[in-house]
């Protein structure tokens, strides 16, 4: 059984996403020990990349100011190797596709799962296309985790039944980004997961506040929270994983 599975043992999961090298790699690393302290269940390590197609303007954001301070996939292997010596719950990394291919997916994936990492995210992959990584995950042991998104329809039962790890659920249209609704009809999407499989599921993009994060984890057994947490780290800098750790708690708090 994946590593993974681990995040969603106690009650509902947390998972908390961090882009790595915004302000810069130190601050990451103290950002996700905040988190954990705090209460979260999983890490998603955000790895920067020029063109993050998924992303809104707060993680792009977040993206360009990584890269401009020198952030290398290289450099947050090494992050991650560090951050096992006292981060013991799933970590997984989530960037693009073209990062892995350029850096070669055998290699990354083994490197992967040499410093510790339990799955990889990749927003930009169609599922159809998966078979392109999915060789290289399985051999170094780690999930290749897919995602749902509202316009899957008909391709939901066939992703459910192949998914590894978790299945992530898009709640939303569009980019990542905080919202002040949520209109999409969750609950259709998760029975048609909980009809094909037994993965536990999370639900990302749009949740912020402890009250859609209550709501949405009445449907799945997880949220994902990313935005709110890098606008966060955008506004205190090196001092933010305090005031992360104040907000994961509030969040964590509302889904217990």
């Amino acid at each position: 059984m994946s590593n993974i599975s681990k995040a969603f043992e106690n009650g509902k999961a947390f998972i908390a996403f961090i882009t790595c090298g915004d302000p810069d790699l130190k601050t990451t690393q103290e950002t996700v020990k905040a988190a954990v302290q705090a209460g979260a269940d999983l890490i998603e390590l955000g790895i920067p990349f020029s063109d993050p197609t998924a992303e809104g303007p707060v993680i792009q954001a977040a993206n360009v100011r990584a890269l401009s301070g020198g952030a290398t996939t290289d450099k947050i292997f090494a992050m991650v190797e560090e951050l096992r010596k006292d981060v013991k719950i799933p970590m997984v990394f989530m960037t693009y596709a073209n990062v892995v291919f350029s850096y070669g997916a055998e290699r990354f994936a083994e490197e992967c799962s040499k410093v510790g990492i339990d799955g990889i995210i990749l927003p930009d992959l169609p599922f159809e296309e998966r078979e392109e990584f999915l060789p290289a995950c399985r051999n170094a042991g780690i999930d290749l985790i897919s995602l749902i998104a509202p316009t899957s329809e008909n391709r939901i039962a066939t992703i459910a039944k192949h998914a590894e790890g978790f299945l992530y659920i898009v709640s939303s249209l569009g980019v990542t980004g905080m919202r002040s609704q949520i209109n999409t009809d969750i609950s259709s999407i998760v029975k048609v997961v909980r009809a094909n499989t037994n993965l536990p599921c999370a639900i990302g993009f749009g949740i912020s506040t402890p009250e859609q994060a209550k709501t949405m984890s009445t449907y799945a057994d997880g949220v994902i929270v990313g935005s709110a947490i890098v606008r966060l780290i955008e506004k205190y800098g090196k001092q933010a994983p305090k005031y992360v750790k104040e907000y994961v708690r509030s969040m964590k708090d509302a889904i217990i």
